[in-house]
């Protein structure tokens, strides 16, 4: 999933772009998590997702604070894969997002589930899971199939 932000991505909106797998944004995007200045805590997975996207310190920054911070700020600390300027938003994500459909949808969901558990596992059980799941790609049709295009340079 890809979130592309072109405004404000506050509270709730932050935490939905959190739960995408990479995140876009125009310059005029504000992102943060305000939930504090309301007395209550992040509730859609603020806490656990922006601490593993962007480190334990800078998460609290933003959260025990409450305030917002500019794509260009996202950006620097990781929150934000790319700015793009606002007209070019919405069809540069669309041209990334073609870009990875290209590719083969298993290897994509099996390298997906390698980095989401690896962010909880230690690098042996990580590293084990990944020479695993590697065999399983190699077992594929579409394995076969875009291995002999490439060696045919198709």
């Amino acid at each position: 999933m890809i979130a592309a932000v072109n405004g404000y991505a506050l509270g709730g909106g932050c935490e939905l772009a959190l739960a995408c797998d990479i995140r876009f944004a125009s310059p005029n995007a504000q992102l943060g998590q305000p939930e504090v200045t309301l007395g209550i805590c992040p509730g859609w997975g603020g806490t656990q997702r922006l601490l593993r996207i962007i480190g334990p310190s800078r998460a609290k920054d933003l959260i025990f604070s409450g305030r917002k911070i500019t794509a260009e700020e996202a950006f620097s600390m990781g929150l934000i894969n790319k700015v793009i300027p606002s007209e070019n938003l919405l069809s540069e994500t669309r041209a990334y997002a073609k870009t990875i459909a290209k590719n083969s949808n298993f290897a994509i969901g099996i390298s997906k589930m390698l980095v989401n558990r690896g962010t909880d596992a230690n690098l042996d059980t990580g590293l084990k899971l990944e020479i695993y799941s590697w065999a399983v790609c190699f077992s594929t049709k579409d394995r076969e199939e875009r291995m002999r295009k490439f060696v045919e340079k198709k």
